[in-house]
């Protein structure tokens, strides 16, 4: 071990598995991510909206930063990434996460504007109050994933070079490291619970506060036509956070090839 401790080097490149276990089948499996990709980038070329423009903008930098390498690896094979690309790549796959949460978070505000105060509504959203949210949503972002850049970049990795993913990302990263990454796992940690989980509770505020004023308006007809303005909205939070869950959930898990090279 002393050996080990005593040859400082990071990697040049890493490997990405893909799928572990489902190799036979990656071809295969690229197929529909193929064309949820091609869906992607065709459905959000001309959002209606700034707050939908936004959502596509973030949409985009997900797909874009994950699926082109994911088909190279299932369908040419090509698992090598360099070492700054999967900086690169796991900065915009955080940002474009953090960023579609603030941006969800944002439309609940809109649609909060929109029902319980519509007479104000243009007065209190104008086009440069939306560009100040986006605006404040990137820096926001930015200022929240680049120290993980930071952290990485200065971890010395001399074990293995092997990432059981299909793409770069903070923790999966950082288990390679033949350091302590006490640091790295506590970051890992904070983000999601100072970013994500506030703005989920601060939905559920805006949508308490939103269904309180649907349930106190004169008709049917009134209540119907303010729930279909958000059921949109709702089935979005849904398919984003849903995922996004279970993908925090199952990172945390420490394969044994990591706690082997972390012993």
């Amino acid at each position: 071990m002393s050996a080990v401790n005593s040859t400082k080097f990071s990697h040049l490149t890493f490997i990405l598995l893909g799928i572990p276990g489902l190799e036979d089948w990656h071809t295969w499996i690229a197929i529909p991510f193929c064309l949820m990709y091609t869906v992607a980038l065709l459905g959000n070329c001309e959002p209606m909206y700034l707050f939908l423009s936004m959502l596509a903008v973030s949409d985009l930098i997900l797909s874009t930063s994950t699926v082109p390498k994911m088909l190279a690896i299932f369908w040419f094979r090509t698992r090598e990434i360099a070492f700054e690309s999967c900086l690169i790549q796991m900065f915009f796959v955080h940002f474009g996460f953090v960023a579609e949460s603030a941006i969800l978070l944002a439309m609940a505000f809109d649609r909060y504007v929109a029902i319980c105060d519509p007479l104000r509504y243009t007065t209190v959203l104008t086009n440069a109050k939306i560009g100040k949210i986006a605006m404040a949503i990137v820096i926001r972002s930015f200022c929240i994933i680049v120290p993980d850049v930071f952290l990485l970049k200065w971890l010395p990795f001399c074990g293995s070079n092997v990432l059981p993913h299909s793409y770069c990302e903070h923790i999966g990263v950082a288990r390679l490291a033949c350091a302590d990454i006490t640091v790295n796992i506590w970051y890992g940690f904070a983000v999601p619970i100072v970013t994500v989980i506030l703005d989920v509770v601060f939905i559920g505020v805006s949508y308490v506060l939103i269904l309180r004023a649907v349930f106190r308006l004169p008709t049917k007809d009134a209540r119907l036509k303010a729930f279909s303005t958000c059921g949109s909205h709702v089935c979005i939070i849904i398919l984003f956070y849903t995922p996004m869950g279970c993908m925090f959930s199952q990172k945390w898990k420490c394969p044994s090839h990591c706690e082997q090279g972390q012993s």
